[in-house]
């Protein structure tokens, strides 16, 4: 009998998982829009947006192993529960600011950094629970079903901020407040999760190893690691939408909402035609895609045309996203998923928020164009290398 992604929506507990998911990302989405424009309105510096992710993934480097191994020993629900309850509260605090009148830098800088520190330890829960609530045979369609929500969200998220913020930022700010109180009634009905604990409670450091004794696991995180933290160029964006491309927020919105396009139609059809056959050849081509799509948007001056450039990169990326994490979880344990989650997030943090400033920083030295174009050119390179240092992960193939 042939398996569709109907099967894993059969699933209450997937229902409500992703339902969290959905609300939870679109707030977070709706708030990296708005914060970016936000602060570039204050400070008319590049600089300034690459310590906004800065901000975000010093505590999320210092924290997500910790989460991890916290993930692996309480109940991955509850940590849900107490990290949704921290962030609307982060975000009260950020709507309260900008309702006070113009914000200082430095108070932005802090809430940014809690959102950071919650997410250490709520997307190693998030992310190791998947795999708890199918099948195997039905993970590859729920990891996929899973990254559609999450770029439904970035498509979604990112478009919603642009137009809530032509009302203002307490508009903006109050919406995101509102809907991660709506994902934390939803991850409350989540069943209570049942597992078996290992005697041996191991150490946070336990996933370092884990990942470092697997080739293709090490690969698979450093790979998205170099591509991601030279070739993005997101924290760039509003200078794109104001100085290059001559757009409002709502157009940043839609540029940041562009590669969630391409992604989410890329993950609704792996749902359904999971990339079995050759699955690690696939991988690469699609890390090369990504670095070719990046230099395109780099150089656009053309509206339309940067739009199209950011959907082929975010479809890339999405098949790079599911074969990683697919080979992740079904390659590790499951007492051991917390750990080896907190592990990939941790370098999936440094490719985005330290990306971030990177892409901040190199804009700064070098100019916008040049900095995104030469990240794309080091994206295709790094492919190149890692196809050959790590024939394991070329060779991987999705269980049939």
């Amino acid at each position: 009998m042939s398996i569709s992604a109907r099967d894993v929506l059969a699933i209450r507990d997937v229902r409500f998982f992703l339902l969290a998911r959905l609300l939870s990302s679109t707030a977070q989405h709706i708030t990296n829009v708005a914060v970016g424009w936000l602060v570039y309105d204050l400070a008319h510096d590049p600089l300034h947006l690459g310590l906004v992710g800065l901000a975000q993934f010093i505590p999320a480097l210092l924290l997500t192993l910790p989460g991890g191994h916290l993930a692996d020993r309480l109940d991955r629900r509850r940590i849900l529960l107490g990290c949704f309850a921290v962030t609307a509260l982060a975000l009260i605090g950020l709507l309260l600011l900008v309702m006070a009148g113009a914000p200082r830098l430095e108070f932005i800088y802090g809430v940014m950094a809690v959102l950071g520190a919650v997410r250490a330890f709520s997307a190693p829960a998030g992310q190791s629970m998947t795999a708890m609530l199918v099948p195997r045979a039905l993970l590859s369609r729920a990891v996929a079903l899973n990254s559609t929500v999450w770029q439904v969200t970035v498509i979604g998220g990112p478009a919603l901020g642009g137009f809530l913020y032509a009302f203002g930022p307490v508009m903006v700010f109050g919406t995101a407040a509102g809907l991660v109180c709506a994902a934390t009634v939803a991850a409350f009905a989540l069943s209570p999760l049942r597992r078996e604990i290992a005697a041996d409670r191991g150490s946070i450091f336990d996933g370092i190893r884990f990942v470092w004794s697997r080739p293709e696991i090490l690969g698979s995180v450093s790979l998205d690691l170099f591509c991601v933290l030279l070739g993005g160029a997101t924290a760039l964006l509003p200078i794109y939408a104001r100085d290059i491309l001559m757009t409002g927020p709502l157009g940043l919105g839609l540029l940041r909402s562009a590669p969630a396009v391409g992604a989410a139609l890329s993950a609704a059809f792996l749902a359904h035609r999971p990339a079995e056959g050759r699955a690690g050849i696939r991988l690469f081509v699609s890390v090369a895609l990504f670095g070719l799509a990046t230099i395109v948007f780099g150089l656009s001056t053309s509206f339309p045309l940067s739009l199209a450039a950011l959907a082929v990169l975010g479809a890339a990326d999405m098949v790079s996203v599911v074969l990683r994490q697919t080979l992740v979880q079904i390659n590790t344990p499951d007492d051991m998923r917390g750990r080896v989650s907190a592990v990939n997030l941790v370098f999936i943090t440094a490719s985005n928020e330290l990306g971030e400033f990177e892409s901040g920083l190199t804009a700064a030295w070098w100019g916008v164009v040049p900095a995104v174009v030469a990240g794309g050119a080091g994206c295709l390179l790094v492919a190149a290398l890692w196809a050959w240092r790590f024939p394991a992960l070329r060779r991987f193939d999705l269980p049939k």
